[in-house]
């Protein structure tokens, strides 16, 4: 998910389609399969997220045994799918069920290339709320859940025996660890993806709501309390804690670096991180984000993948079924063994495969307070500005008032100039 560490990171692999026939059951041969009034499809065509294929198996068995319908699935790219959706739906040769990343989803719907979901409003109960959240666009249910991502605490136990309760606590600790080169704490406080935490926490926020939807002519990044998550961030390298020269789109490898060589006791990171520090050698731990001072968590930023119907397909409530039966929390469970994707399922959380593990449990606990990304496709406008406005204010060249001001107005520029906003 990677959007935010400068502006998504995105990467392209060309897509195809797999064709097959199945087999068709007694049960439900003159079933309505669509909103369409057709008739239950031989087949379903499905795209999954690269190298992800082997996690569906599982599920595709129960369901063909139970419905007598064959799915097909292709791995995708995911950052390609609306791209290659646009061509094939007109075209004929859309799939009938596909997963993106949730911040795609207002995008996606906005170019008409997916379908409102109408029989799960029951199915949604078994997953957070915010996960939920992120699969809905202007009120209406898009997708449901498969897998989580967000920031948390990330730690080399050979340096911090275990995690800070408070970032107060985090800061006493990284006072007297900061020297000679190595570091008690390392963020890209920057990069508007991570000091959103920050600055949700505190109170401030992107877009408010009107009527169930983003306001986007009401912007929350500019508020009082937002100036004041700013001037608490900027503490942190006004008291030389984090380093000025760890800022921009080289200060990611620059983090992962340190941390890797065991200069760094802890970062905030995303669960991609994961596996490269392991690889290094590190022995890491993972907590949720330590309290703010003001009591309240650091409200991170949520990455949501859904499995979402495609607006071309002509068999939407099989469509429906299947990615229903896709999450429940039996296959999410399974899935999670075989990817160590994070699901949002509520069940699972007390599941000692979630509970037990360190890593993956501070994932799930973060969720909890997390904030899934805008979906608008006027998010986009927000990210340059707000990491320009906050490496002015730590490179001492405007106050956090000043620089967020102006990184409003350049918001509401672009947005108006680019969306038709007002």
């Amino acid at each position: 998910m990677k959007k935010a560490l400068s502006v998504l990171m995105t990467s392209a692999l060309t897509v195809g389609m797999l064709a097959a026939c199945g087999p068709q059951d007694e049960e439900t041969s003159t079933s309505p399969a669509s909103g369409n009034g057709g008739e239950k499809p031989e087949k379903l065509v499905v795209w999954e997220d690269k190298d992800k294929g082997p996690a569906l198996d599982y599920a595709i068995k129960s369901f063909e045994k139970e419905h007598g319908i064959k799915i097909e699935y292709k791995e995708v790219e995911t950052t390609k799918i609306q791209e290659q959706l646009a061509l094939d739906g007109p075209a004929g040769t859309a799939p009938d069920v596909v997963t993106i990343p949730h911040d795609n989803i207002g995008p996606a719907v906005t170019k008409g290339l997916l379908a409102e979901l109408t029989t799960l409003s029951d199915a949604t109960s078994r997953f957070s709320e915010s996960s939920v959240d992120a699969m809905t666009f202007d009120g209406k249910l898009y997708g449901l859940p498969k897998a989580t991502e967000t920031p948390v605490f990330i730690y080399n136990k050979a340096l911090m025996p275990e995690a800070p309760a408070t970032m107060d606590e985090l800061k006493a600790f990284a006072t007297d660890f900061t020297k000679g080169g190595n570091y008690g704490f390392l963020a890209l406080l920057d990069n508007y993806y991570f000091a959103h935490g920050f600055l949700n926490g505190y109170g401030g926020y992107v877009f408010g709501e009107k009527d169930g939807s983003f306001d986007t002519a009401d912007l929350g990044i500019n508020s009082a309390e937002a100036v004041e998550a700013v001037d608490y961030i900027n503490t942190w390298y006004k008291d030389k804690l984090l380093p000025n020269g760890i800022i921009g789109e080289n200060g990611g490898s620059a983090l992962d670096g340190l941390f890797n060589e065991g200069k760094v006791a802890s970062v905030m990171n995303g669960p991609w991180a994961f596996q490269g520090y392991t690889a290094a050698g590190i022995e890491i731990g993972a907590a949720p984000m330590p309290k703010l001072p003001n009591g309240e968590p650091v409200k991170t930023f949520m990455g949501v993948k859904g499995w979402n119907v495609t607006s071309f397909s002509t068999n939407k409530e099989w469509a429906e079924k299947f990615i229903d039966h896709i999450t429940s929390d039996e296959n999410a469970k399974k899935r999670f063994e075989l990817t160590q994707e994070i699901p949002p399922n509520t069940a699972l959380l007390e599941d000692p495969i979630i509970k037990d593990n360190e890593l993956a449990s501070a994932v799930a606990v973060q969720s909890q307070d997390a904030v899934p990304m805008p979906s608008i496709p006027e998010m986009s406008e927000v990210w340059a500005p707000m990491q320009s406005a906050i490496q002015t204010v730590i490179t001492g060249k405007a106050d956090s008032k000043k620089a967020l001001d102006q990184a409003r107005g350049t918001i509401e520029e672009n947005i108006k100039a680019n969306h038709g906003g007002k």
